[in-house]
């Protein structure tokens, strides 16, 4: 197994009003799968392809995750906190909040995604680039979500969740690579979304692209959960397809 040095951001901070009213009380990174709670799945996994520094970033409810994972000794990892403060910041902000605990460069995940891939191979790309941001994206066709991006010959030709285009046969694979930098410009206090950020490094020819050979798992929706929730049941290895 290769380890990363890179720190792990996991963006964990949202309402996540689309699987209320299970996250009425509870935060959706402590929602059971297969029998734990998803943080655990989460981690593990990534403690297994390499990771050792995670940063979570939270907000609605996350002194419930905090608690459960502690300073993640017990996963083998070491665990840090930053949270939103009295206003959500959304993904983008909360990343910048975090800037101080993840340094110059940093993989970014979502806190309700559980990704078999191998980190390695997705670092390696980012270094070799030479640019401020990496997408890890997947050939979607519409099947898990609605494609959003336009890939071609190993590049990110259009990126965007609103303007839909019949090249869009790909989607936002829910883990990237940024550096402190692709955070210029934008504003130190207040909401913004990641997805900004990565129209902005787009705009600017600094944004790579990895392509997964492998399909993520979500909990974002009830039927995401319980996919996820059968495909770790029958899996006797949880960190592949």
């Amino acid at each position: 197994m290769t380890s990363t040095a890179l720190p792990i951001a996991i963006l964990a901070g949202g309402l996540a009003t689309r699987m209320q009213p299970l996250t009425t009380t509870v935060p959706k990174a402590l929602l059971p799968v297969a029998g734990k709670p998803f943080i655990r799945r989460q981690l593990e996994l990534l403690r297994q392809h390499g990771a050792q520094r995670i940063v979570l970033c939270l907000g609605h409810l996350g002194e419930q995750i905090e608690h459960e994972i502690g300073d993640g000794s017990t996963l083998g990892l070491s665990v840090a906190y930053v949270y939103d403060g009295p206003k959500l910041l959304g993904t983008g902000g909360a990343l910048r909040r975090a800037l101080p605990q993840l340094g110059e460069e940093f993989f970014v995940l979502y806190g309700d995604s559980y990704l078999p891939i191998d980190l390695a191979p997705v670092e390696a790309t980012f270094r070799q680039s030479g640019k401020r941001g990496l997408m890890t994206v997947y050939r979607n066709e519409g099947l898990y979500d609605t494609s959003n991006i336009w890939f071609e010959n190993g590049q990110i030709r259009a990126y965007d969740k609103k303007q839909r285009d019949t090249r869009m046969h790909h989607i936002d694979y829910g883990l990237g690579v940024l550096t402190r930098a692709a955070f210029d410009g934008f504003p130190t206090t207040g909401p913004f979304d990641l997805a900004e950020v990565y129209r902005r490094l787009l705009a600017h020819e600094q944004l790579a692209a990895f392509e997964s050979p492998t399909r993520f798992y979500e909990i974002g929706s009830a039927a995401g959960l319980a996919e996820l929730d059968e495909f770790l049941k029958h899996s006797t290895t949880p960190h592949s397809q």
